[in-house]
């Protein structure tokens, strides 16, 4: 079958840019490995708040409410997601992976292979992909690291009561999983490479967690990296000093961060740059040097170690890809809201 645009990703951009495709009358057929919004599926634990207020993060001109008029919690926004799709009636393909492309006769030959393992191919003049910038979680490469008491995502903290429970990291995510396991009765420490918090903590977590450290009632060890995991107990070095101390733990979880799939952009023949495997793409169109192959949404940044490209400030990718399949100039950047939240 063929389709003038093939998307791959249905997270938010990539749902966004379904609704302008639509709007311009432009045949697509959008895929994606994973449910909707498959990344805030997987990867935020349970009750997690955005940190984007909601006009930021609604898309295609459907608001986004809440029942409090405060923040979306990840519930709120996969619902949210749910109701744009069904709004606008796009048909995705969820559980399907392209997994093979070729471009001969104008046209790009995508094998689409769903989750039993059953394949097709289909042909498109267009890709967009959407893919975001999450694939993976960054590895430490230390001994130990694929023990089973080892994870990097928190779940749902109940598990972790009245057990003792090492966080490696000091950022956003780090700082909501120590408060939300020390509130189900976990013992709590804290290891991080930086001498205190990262800089953007979520306003609302810092003071409290600080308090909590400050009264040792979470347990803080800044300026350490971890060395080795065993069953039993972490080794961390001190990286002024070099000093290693033993901590025991039940449970460690490696809060930091995850990084892009460049596969891809390598399936695809999308050059990327160095250090972080971003791909080259013309900002005004989102073209990249493969033959009709457009980048939407995070995966334009690669592995972000400081995010800057999110939810909030994509939307814009939507309507320069919808403008120039169809042959119109790029539309006028966005003003922005001042202090970007996410």
């Amino acid at each position: 079958m063929h389709h003038n645009t093939l998307i791959i990703g249905a997270g938010p951009i990539g749902l966004e840019t379904a609704v302008e495709l639509q709007r311009a009358q432009i045949d697509f057929c959008q895929i994606d490995a994973g449910p909707l919004g498959s990344t805030i599926f997987h990867e935020f634990p349970p009750q997690t708040t955005f940190f984007s207020s909601s006009e930021r993060i609604a898309i295609a001109g459907m608001p986004l409410q809440t029942p409090d008029q405060g923040k979306a919690t990840r519930e709120e926004y996969l619902t949210y997601l749910r109701q744009v799709a069904g709004t606008f009636d796009l048909k995705v393909q969820t559980y399907t992976r392209a997994t093979a492309a070729q471009y001969k006769d104008d046209r790009w030959h995508v094998t689409l292979t769903d989750e039993h393992q059953q394949s097709n191919v289909i042909t498109a003049t267009h890709v967009v992909l959407a893919t975001g910038g999450t694939a993976f979680p960054r590895k430490l490469n230390i001994p130990g690291e694929d023990l089973t008491h080892v994870t990097h995502d928190l779940g749902d903290p109940h598990r972790f009561y009245d057990r003792q429970v090492l966080i490696i990291g000091g950022r956003n995510s780090a700082a909501e999983a120590a408060l939300r396991c020390y509130r189900v009765g976990a013992q709590v420490t804290i290891s991080y490479r930086g001498p205190e918090l990262a800089e953007r903590v979520k306003y609302w977590l810092r003071p409290e967690l600080e308090s909590l450290m400050r009264s040792d009632a979470i347990a803080h060890h800044f300026n350490t990296e971890p060395v080795r995991l065993t069953p039993d107990f972490v080794e961390l070095r001190n990286t002024a000093n070099q000093e290693v101390k033993k901590i025991t733990a039940d449970d460690v979880l490696l809060m930091i961060g995850y990084q892009c799939d460049g596969a891809m952009f390598k399936m695809f023949g999308i050059q990327t740059e160095a250090p972080h495997g971003a791909p080259c793409f013309d900002k005004k169109s989102m073209l990249t040097n493969a033959p009709g192959v457009y980048v939407a949404g995070t995966a334009t940044a690669g592995t972000q170690q400081r995010f800057r490209v999110y939810i909030e400030n994509s939307h814009v990718h939507t309507r320069r890809i919808a403008h120039h399949l169809q042959g119109l100039p790029p539309p006028p950047d966005p003003k922005l809201l001042e202090l970007p939240e996410s």
